[in-house]
């Protein structure tokens, strides 16, 4: 799950983190009187779950109340484009007014789960305002990194190793530390799976803020904090994300035409992989998890439909604790009730699979059959290709 920037910025204010003074507004009328409780020079920042605002003209400098105003009023229901949201944008609902910080230099510190050491690590550098990415490519020598025990915490040896690698002067080493060691209490106590400020700013007065901030949490474990889950913005996600979360169904929108269907993450990507392979497109990433119902097969199914990218679906499936003529049995009920215009290739392996391939076969529906995950995604990407 992921939240706005003003929200991740009040998490890192309970833990002691210093971000600039500000709030949030959703029309122009409040940026003015927020941007003249501030005073002076103002930030009007776009708040999109999405990064690159800045160069997407998400982000802009008002020298007063009444050019905020108009900057306000300009960006409210703009749709903003950048490498995160795709071609058709995020519209801009609501605003956060800070106030103007005498910057003199920019770092960056982010905080990830590391899954080959089942630790979370902690990353540091020198090269602050930019996408981390671009970083590791052109200067990974300038990216620090700290993994962190769970059963020791986040020590502050470590912290003050971070500082100073990344430059900060030796006056503000103690202040650096400090809101290193807030950035990860809130990150453990609050379950997330990645807590970013980028950039981290020294001012001229030598002090600290999170100038941008950015926190995602753990789905899993949002039952522990509803003062989390109530932060959610439905607008800022796709329609069927939201629908499919409601069946307990894993799935992500893509820009591909080929809709998939399977049982498992791992296997998920794979099938991603083979058709990218035979020269298409994946629509979604859709997992129906490896106990699913016969009913959730049937809402999976509807939703992946329901996408009008999709132009032809890949069913693949391998049979563990999910039985194949659960699948099939879900699949044709719900072929039957949307009346389905997209050509469908089905693969089954495992258990009950027999039976899987009679159901599909008895129920004289347009299924094209395949053995194997190549032959099945080659074939997919030619119908779809069909139309």
């Amino acid at each position: 799950m992921k939240i706005h920037e003003y929200q991740s910025k009040n998490i890192l204010r309970e833990f002691g983190v210093n971000v600039p003074r500000g709030a949030v507004a959703y029309n122009a009328d409040e940026v003015y009187e927020i941007s003249q409780r501030l005073g002076g020079v103002v930030a009007v920042k776009a708040q999109i779950h999405a990064g690159g605002r800045g160069k997407a003209g998400g982000v802009k400098i008002a020298r007063n109340a009444e050019e905020a105003e108009s900057i306000a009023r300009a960006m409210l229901g703009m749709k903003l484009i950048t490498p995160q949201t795709g071609s058709q944008g995020k519209e801009v609902q609501r605003i956060l007014v800070e106030a103007g910080l005498n910057i003199k230099k920019e770092y960056y510190l982010g905080l990830v789960i590391d899954r080959s050491s089942q630790q979370a690590v902690f990353i540091a550098s020198s090269e602050g305002g930019v996408d981390i990415e671009e970083v590791a490519a052109r200067s990974p020598d300038k990216i620090l990194k700290e993994r962190i025990d769970p059963a020791v915490g986040f020590g502050g040896y470590q912290a003050r190793k971070l500082a100073f690698g990344i430059g900060i002067p030796a006056a503000g080493v103690g202040k650096a530390s400090r809101l290193m060691t807030g950035l990860y209490r809130a990150f453990e106590q609050k379950d997330a799976s990645l807590a970013e400020i980028n950039p981290l700013v020294l001012t001229e007065e030598g002090d600290l803020y999170a100038l941008d901030a950015k926190m995602n949490f753990d789905d899993n474990a949002l039952y522990r904090h509803p003062e989390i889950l109530e932060l959610r913005d439905f607008s800022e996600e796709d329609p069927l994300e939201i629908r499919a979360s409601r069946f307990g169904l894993n799935y992500i929108k893509l820009d591909g035409t080929v809709g998939c269907m399977v049982n498992g993450a791992g296997l998920a990507m794979a099938t991603m992989d083979i058709i990218k392979h035979a020269g298409g497109n994946p629509a979604n990433f859709l997992d129906v998890g490896g106990g699913a119902s016969r009913e959730q097969v049937k809402n999976a199914f509807q939703i992946l439909l329901s996408d009008p990218s999709v132009k032809g679906v890949l069913i693949n499936i391998f049979g563990g604790i999910m039985r194949c003529d659960i699948v099939a049995a879900g699949v044709v009920e719900a072929v039957k009730a949307i009346g389905v215009q997209v050509p469908i290739v089905v693969r089954l392996q495992g258990t009950n699979v027999e039976q899987g391939q009679e159901i599909l076969k008895q129920s004289e529906l347009n299924f094209t059959v395949a053995e194997e995950m190549k032959d099945a995604a080659e074939k997919v990407v030619r119908l779809a290709t069909r139309g």
